[in-house]
């Protein structure tokens, strides 16, 4: 029924593989404008965790993947003539940070009694993105193995007992199935008694094979294939199985009559057609990887169509329904019905699978059908807008607090935010199996977009909802059991607005595998309490929290509340939720995390009344050379008075008086807001540990660079003004407030420092090269998009199209400015970018723009990479290629102007650094 995990601070799985491969990334560079002219053909030649990896032999033997000698990104090693030599290995110092092991994943048993450790490898080589994958409807899927492609796995799973004294005992290592086996979906048993997982292996042409359905015994740790038949396999190309009660599991299976898969005929049967002669209104986001005709409608058909069977502990198996495109199965929480979801033809050329017609039935346990729910049509013209929803029936769910009540929404305004209604959501509720004639009782009416409900019982549940134009969000009490207790409004504020959010009701989990809101029981006290449990955000930094909250009254109690000088602590989860009924305060017993700068994360279990913590997970720094790096969060203003802040990192042996300042790299998002007061909040802790991700920027400490990161770039439209339409005003001003501010702190010069970003990041990047040059020497864009032209019906925040607001989306546009930009910038690209926009296309016409104007550019195209870099060949070319960018045209950069920036330097304004001098920042941007 559900995946008891720990929501953690670890690192996210990453793909996985087994041999290097032989091709080489795509490169494309033109020499600087101002020496020779560009050539038109020109040369050939991934906010997060630390995302590690297992280094391969031939890298350590001193060979790149391919065989050939990996390339130099020794500041003195510039020749273009040491490129084009397949994939290259950034220096060591970086390149032993992403190669340190990963640290597991964990999980909790449903009686918190026990913990897994889930355990993985690092990052695959590129023979496993090589594998052939098939796009279609929105979905990458791998043929052979039937699932999606590129799925990250397991590769083995320890249990440890949770003694009473909070500590762990013994592993014990789940075993019998076969070595080498890639595990997914792990899942505990209601009762927690067994595990259930899939297993793959890889076959000898290097694919991987099908997924077969495993199940393991917690006590002995004996795994064992759970059908007897050799020739049933998952269907995971949607969902896969679930725990319909302690011994029983519904699963997708691959259908046994299925065939061959359908070939593509050599004569097409007809031209590619779309129609729309009856005028409707149609729009939407630029979407990848759709159907592009029959035979792509037929093999999409063909490998998300599955068998639904029943199987039992003892092997039994049962097939139930017909085959179709089963999307999801959900028993009800006590066990005695399943929602099943599918979807059907007509399938689209225009929406992703997503968007197909839907059909919810109700099935009784054993499988037989009782009734239809819904059968929503294709929705192909949801607009644009945000808070725009499909019509009909939609978030069909069981009530968590009851045995077999169903909930769901339905929208009053035809799913168009634009029109105005009231109320615009209303939410119904009723039996599994209604009485005859018996309507569905109105629960509640919202006049904002429904946002989801959090259960307890009868006679309280807490409903959300929000809107996005105004950014409010509010938290309605009601009671479900009682029609005479009207709901009342909880909070409402902003969303925008983190100092007031006062935090989440926690969750416990029920004897059926539900999570409800916990009540809680103070001491001699009477009255309704939960705990409200919040990031605690203030100008300080957030402070986590856990207040006792009395819903009837709104008194508020903090009983526990995060280290502010050192340490950042945060609670995960109730450990003492496995009994019914009230959790009396003075038995509360919760996990947490903690972490500082420079400790990493380890779990606690803490527990009342006295608040002792016992440390329950011992792991190791995941890189000791950086251990003691230098972070703080620092603020400064905008020149139109917001607030800003970013984190600047230094080296740990950094001495500002010795060493004076240093390269420094600024690394950002921007972000979007409806006011001035909200962008200038202060999000995150500066006790935080410093996650190094596999392509992160602060790999460069070890390179002696300053980083900044994340520094605010707040894009504000108050009020009816529309925070894009002065895009590049806000994006310039707040890139010069955070440059004026580190070189006032004497950390970076002025002339050395780079920008950089990932997505919409790369396109602030883009932006800033060409509407602030005197900012910054050179930058590093990848996988962005900048040509908005070829987003037209709206992108991030964007809900206007291109012909709402043609002057806004060219002058965003850094393609529109190509002959502008005149600082050296890298451009990296995955060549199978799937994420909506981003299109790998976009790399390829601007760097065609940036060289029609002889720019000193470089464009590299990582093959089967997507949107972010999986492969460790990829990931380490992409840190070369970054690394010799900065060592060339930031670190090794002339501190006299060029050329190109003498113009607008005439009218510099002058700023002093930490020592009083005076330095130089070009003329400002307004």
């Amino acid at each position: 029924m559900h995946l008891y995990r720990v929501y953690h601070h670890f690192p996210k799985p990453f793909l996985l593989s087994s041999t290097p491969h032989s091709l080489s990334p795509k490169h494309f560079i033109v020499p600087p404008f101002s020496l020779i002219q560009a050539h038109p053909s020109g040369i050939r030649a991934r906010p997060l965790r630390s995302q590690n990896l297992v280094p391969f032999n031939a890298a350590e033997n001193g060979r790149g993947s391919n065989g050939a000698a990996p390339c130099s990104s020794a500041a003195t090693d510039f020749e273009d003539s040491s490129l084009g030599n397949g994939y290259c290995l950034p220096p060591p110092e970086i390149r032993d940070i992403v190669d340190s092991p990963p640290l597991p994943m964990l999980s909790f048993s449903p009686l918190r009694d026990k913990i897994l450790f889930l355990k993985r490898r690092s990052l695959p080589p590129l023979a496993e993105l090589a594998r052939p994958e098939l796009k279609l409807a929105g979905v990458r899927i791998d043929g052979k193995s039937n699932s999606r492609s590129r799925m990250s796995f397991y590769t083995g799973i320890g249990i440890h007992q949770i003694m009473d004294d909070g500590t762990l005992g013994p592993e014990k290592e789940i075993y019998g199935f076969p070595s080498g086996a890639k595990l997914n979906f792990v899942t505990w048993s209601n009762d927690g008694s067994c595990l259930a997982f899939s297993v793959r292996t890889d076959e000898e042409d290097g694919s991987s094979s099908m997924l077969s359905l495993w199940v393991a015994d917690v006590v002995t740790g004996k795994s064992r294939h759970l059908f007897h038949a050799p020739d049933i396999f998952l269907n995971a190309v949607f969902d896969n199985f679930v725990w319909v009660n302690d011994s029983t599991l519904l699963v997708c299976t691959i259908p046994l009559s299925r065939g061959e898969p359908p070939k593509r005929p050599l004569v097409p049967s007809s031209p590619k057609i779309q129609s729309n002669e009856q005028k409707n209104t149609i729009q939407s986001r630029t979407y990848q990887d759709l159907l592009k005709d029959e035979y792509d409608e037929d093999l999409f058909e063909y490998y998300a169509t599955s068998q639904l069977v029943l199987v039992s502990l003892d092997g039994t198996v049962k097939e139930v329904g017909a085959p179709a495109i089963y999307t999801s199965m959900d028993p009800s929480p006590d066990g005695k019905y399943i929602l099943i979801s599918s979807i059907h033809k007509p399938f689209s050329f225009l929406v992703p699978c997503g968007r197909f017609p839907i059909k919810v039935d109700l099935w009784g346990a054993d499988g037989n059908f009782l009734r239809e729910l819904c059968d929503l049509p294709l929705a192909e013209d949801i607009p644009i807008t945000h808070n725009s929803v499909r019509r009909g029936k939609r978030s069909i769910n069981w009530r968590e607090d009851k045995e077999s009540s169903l909930v769901w929404v339905e929208t009053q305004d035809g799913g168009d935010a634009k029109i105005e209604v009231s109320p615009r959501d209303i939410i119904y509720t009723e039996p599994a199996e209604p009485l005859e004639n018996k309507k569905p009782v109105v629960l509640h009416k919202l006049d904002f977009r429904y946002g989801g409900i959090s259960w307890c019982d009868d006679s309280v549940a807490l409903v959300y909802e929000s809107w996005y134009k105004t950014r409010k969000t509010r938290t309605w009490i009601i009671s479900p059991g009682s029609e005479s207790v009207n709901p009342r409004i909880l909070f409402d504020r902003s969303f925008e607005d983190v100092y007031s959010d006062p935090g989440s009701p926690m969750l416990r989990r029920t004897p059926t595998g539900t999570y409800v809101i916990a009540k809680i029981k103070k001491e001699g006290g009477e009255g309704t309490c939960v705990l409200l449990n919040g990031i605690g955000a203030s100008p300080q930094g957030d402070i986590p929290f856990l207040d006792l909250f009395d819903i009837n009254t709104g008194t508020k109690e903090r009983i526990w509340e995060s280290d502010k000088e050192k340490y950042y602590e945060s609670v995960v989860a109730l450990m003492c939720d496995h009994n019914e009924g009230e959790i009396c305060v003075n038995q509360l017993k919760v996990l947490t995390s903690k972490e500082s700068k420079t400790e990493n994360t380890q779990y606690y279990i803490l527990s009342w009344p006295g608040k002792k913590a016992y440390q329950i997970t011992n792991f190791p720094h995941p890189y000791p050379q950086l251990s003691s790096l230098k972070k703080e969060m620092i603020r400064y203003e905008r020149k139109d008075g917001v607030q800003l802040t970013a984190t600047l990192y230094l080296p740990s042996d950094y001495d500002p008086s010795i060493d004076g300042p240093l390269p420094c790299l600024m690394w950002s998002y921007p972000g979007e807001f409806k006011s001035k007061d909200a962008a200038g909040q202060v999000r995150g802790s500066p006790n935080e540990f410093a996650g190094i991700g596999s392509t992160s920027p602060l790999l460069w400490l070890a390179r002696r660079f300053a980083i900044l990161s994340g520094p605010t770039i707040p894009i504000i439209g108050e009020g009816n003004e529309e925070a894009n339409d002065s895009y590049v005003e806000q994006l310039v001003a707040s890139a010069e407030a955070a440059v004026e501010e580190v070189i006032r702190r004497g950390v970076a010069r002025p002339d050395k420092i780079a920008v950089g970003g990932h997505s919409y990041g790369a396109f602030m990047t883009s932006n800033l090269l060409a509407h602030a040059p005197h900012l910054f020497c050179c930058g590093i864009a990848r996988s962005g998009a900048y040509n908005r032209t070829l987003t037209p019906f709206g992108f991030q925040s964007e809900d206007r199209t291109l012909w709402d607001a043609i002057s806004t989306y060219v002058n965003m546009s850094p393609f529109m400015s190509a002959n502008k930009i005149k600082k050296p910038i890298l451009l990296i690209h995955g060549e199978e970018d799937n994420n909506p926009g981003t299109l790998t296309m976009q790399s390829e016409r601007f760097f065609n723009a940036l060289k029609g104007h002889g720019a000193l550019c470089r464009l590299v195209i990582l093959p089967f990479e997507s949107h972010d870099y999986a492969a460790r060949e990829s990931v380490m070319h992409v840190l070369w290629e970054m690394d010799r960018w900065l060592q060339k045209y930031c670190v090794a950069s002339s501190s006299e102007a060029s050329e190109d920036q003498k113009g607008s330097e005439e009218n510099a304004s002058s700023i002093t650094d930490a020592g009083g001098k005076a330095v130089s920042v070009a003329g400002r941007v307004p």
